[in-house]
């Protein structure tokens, strides 16, 4: 077998429809779209999300929600990666070089999920109370 040889399955290609293109075609005239209307024209038919004039679902149901533009700025960090890290001293610095949070990160938070067992100081760096405590019990300190 060449790469000049590979050829497609059997039916797996067909000519596309030309429409608009004479009596002959059995698509000429109006191209298979009837006679008038909103949905003949070129470019014609209804807005996405139109309902025939009844009230759309996207303006029937209430908006909810809300994501804070500030989120990209925020970063976690659990115990368990803080102890595969292995550095003594932690700083945002460290932890971006590390790959552990993004590099648009500024404000950055302990979280429990995991253990540690080697005792770690934190700068700039803030932590749950629960991740505060196992820090702390582990030999670790803030600054």
């Amino acid at each position: 077998m060449e790469l000049n040889s590979i050829k497609p399955a059997e039916g797996a290609k067909h000519a596309k429809r030309r429409v608009g293109r004479g009596i002959g075609s059995g698509l000429g005239k109006t191209a298979g779209r009837g006679h008038k209307g909103q949905k003949s024209r070129s470019g014609g038919g209804p807005a996405v999300g139109f309902e025939g004039g009844q009230m759309p679902m996207h303006r029937r149901l209430p908006k909810r929600g809300f994501k804070s533009h500030l989120l990209k700025f925020n970063a976690e960090v659990t115990l368990t990666a803080l102890q595969q890290l292995g550095a003594a001293e932690v700083d945002l610095l460290v932890l971006k070089q590390a790959g552990l949070v993004g590099q648009l990160a500024k404000v950055v938070k302990v979280i429990k999920t995991g253990e540690l067992s080697m005792s770690v100081k934190l700068t700039g760096i803030g932590a749950t109370a629960a991740a505060k405590t196992a820090i702390e019990a582990a030999g670790g300190s803030f600054a």
